[in-house]
């Protein structure tokens, strides 16, 4: 008996049946669509798959149409904007969210959905696997190391394949998730949700492939990566203010003892001037120092009242 049969039998036995849902973003993906569509249903047959196209000028709409894909479109451009409308629009026990550029081993999409079943988790991610340079560049290998590392830095202990495009989700995490950004950003908020609400989540290593020839990638190495930096950045203002305002209350604070040696040695001298100068380097030094503070302590007592109103 396969893995996918064997936990739609136990949720059959106990009077349910398990909703599968697959979830495929596209934008000009008619060179792999339909592989990915065929291999999904091969690989989890009783799920109904998806298709959100995102403006596509060529035939993806067609192709997964006649592979028996429901396929609907979202014209905000963007992954983030697809994510939005597909959270939004189906319910389902699971979500198996997968791109449609065929990188990705449909095959583990059973184990992951077993993983996520047995242990309550929601969330499962393919934690690429591949010894292809073509398909996993150093430069994209190295970002995405650093991008992690520093999202479990700043959030704790996560998932060690941060922009992996291959989940699985609860419909616990698919309905609470906000869903704020537009483009390749919305992995690192799957990522930072996980971690803030303590959900419990789970890797499944997969196989990953170079895209297949005539197929191109709609990533941009650097800009996606700058963008993926300011998201980052942004999540741990909202949600790790302390350390966030901490951090320039530092700097700051370094910038200050150096203006206050530097007042410190002009006491030295006889001119009345420098006097003047060191006392306005002084209070203009503290000031920089206790700012950020208090710009954080505004930032985490007003999300407490939010919070306290919303409850």
């Amino acid at each position: 008996m396969s893995v996918q049969s064997d936990f739609f039998s136990q949720s059959e036995a106990q009077g349910q049946k398990l909703r599968i849902a697959v979830l495929i973003p596209c934008y000009n993906e008619e060179v792999t669509i339909g592989q990915v569509i065929s291999e999904f249903q091969a690989a989890l047959p009783d799920a109904r798959i998806y298709v959100y196209d995102n403006n596509s000028k060529d035939n993806t709409v067609a192709i997964a149409r006649q592979h028996g894909a429901v396929v609907r479109q979202e014209r905000r451009q963007g992954k983030g904007n697809v994510i939005r409308r597909m959270f939004a629009d189906i319910n389902a026990d699971f979500y198996v969210l997968v791109d449609g550029d065929a990188t990705y081993e449909a095959a583990a999409a059973s184990q992951m959905v077993q993983l996520a079943y047995d242990q309550s988790l929601d969330m499962v991610t393919g934690l690429r696997v591949s010894d292809r340079q073509a398909a996993y560049r150093f430069g994209h290998i190295l970002g995405n190391r650093v991008l992690t590392n520093l999202v479990r830095i700043m959030f704790g202990q996560g998932v060690k394949d941060m922009l992996s495009g291959y989940r699985v989700f609860s419909n616990r995490f698919v309905k609470s998730f906000p869903a704020l950004s537009s483009g390749f950003e919305t992995e690192t908020e799957f990522t930072v949700h996980a971690l803030k609400l303590c959900m419990p989540v789970g890797e499944v290593e997969t196989a990953y492939i170079e895209r297949p020839e005539g197929s191109t990638s709609k990533l941009n190495t650097y800009r996606d990566g700058v963008r993926i930096l300011f998201t980052i950045i942004s999540l741990v203002r909202c949600e790790r203010p302390l350390l966030f305002f901490g951090v320039f209350s530092l700097l700051f604070f370094m910038l200050g003892m150096t203006l206050v040696s530097r007042s410190c040695w002009n006491l030295l001298k006889p001119v009345m001037c420098h006097a003047c100068q060191q006392r306005f380097w002084q209070q203009g030094s503290s000031f920089c120092r206790l700012f950020p503070s208090f710009v954080g302590l505004f930032w985490i007592v007003s999300r407490w009242i939010v919070w306290k109103n919303a409850g």
